[in-house]
């Protein structure tokens, strides 16, 4: 049986750089971690967020890159050269994917206790990490977002970790779905007030894009 399983593990603190000779606060630059970890209802410890209003918090508590993109991404980018912890991910899985994970799944890791929450919307902070101002348009346009974690039971976590299912909600929306609708669907007036509804943890982004999708339809 295959599993999915923690290949990377890495955390940071923000720091201040200078980017287009201004200051610059972010949390974007995580270093790779060998030691078990506790997680808690706000992260892992020794990891945070510069802004809040756009990253961390409960419903943001860690995030997670499918291990397979970075295969995609070095073939794109034409490198082999990608870091750990390149596109400012906790948590580098296996086996798992957007197309495969469910808005809702409760997995256990570890003795960590968590729900996919929603998925990932880049800000600029990724193209300063990728050296480039416009990767995160193409980060957001490829779909490959991977998706954060809100932590129901605080615990313990580490690499070589595997991620369990505990329980998958009925509606059957993946990670996927939600992008696929929102920046590639057409218009449907019901199916945006109906992920509204069925996705409890997604934040004001997800839901202003949803809200206009809705008028759109309906218009």
């Amino acid at each position: 049986m295959i599993q999915a399983t923690i290949r990377e593990l890495a955390v940071g603190l923000p720091k201040t750089i200078q980017h287009d000779g201004k200051p610059v606060s972010t949390g974007i630059f995580k270093q790779p971690v060998s030691s078990r970890v506790f997680v808690s209802f706000d992260g892992i410890a020794g990891d945070g967020q510069a802004d809040l209003t756009v990253h961390g918090g409960r419903n943001k508590a860690v995030y997670v890159y499918p291990e397979v993109h970075y295969a995609a991404w070095n073939r794109e980018l034409g490198t082999d050269g990608l870091e750990p912890a390149q596109f400012g991910e906790n948590l580098t899985v296996s086996e798992l994917s957007e197309q495969t994970v469910t808005l809702g799944d409760t997995y256990r890791f570890g003795s960590v206790v968590a729900t996919v929450a929603q998925p990932r919307l880049p800000c600029f902070k990724l193209g300063i990490r990728m050296h480039d101002e416009d990767f995160p348009a193409r980060f957001l346009q490829s779909g490959r977002l991977g998706f954060y974690l809100r932590v129901e039971e605080e615990g313990e976590t580490g690499l070589g970790d595997t991620f369990e299912l505990l329980d998958r909600p009925a509606h059957g929306i993946t990670v996927h779905d939600l992008w696929h609708f929102v920046f590639r669907g057409a218009g449907d007036a019901e199916k945006p007030n109906n992920y509204l509804a069925l996705l409890p943890y997604i934040d004001e982004g997800w839901k202003r894009r949803l809200r206009l999708k809705a008028m759109t339809a309906s218009g």
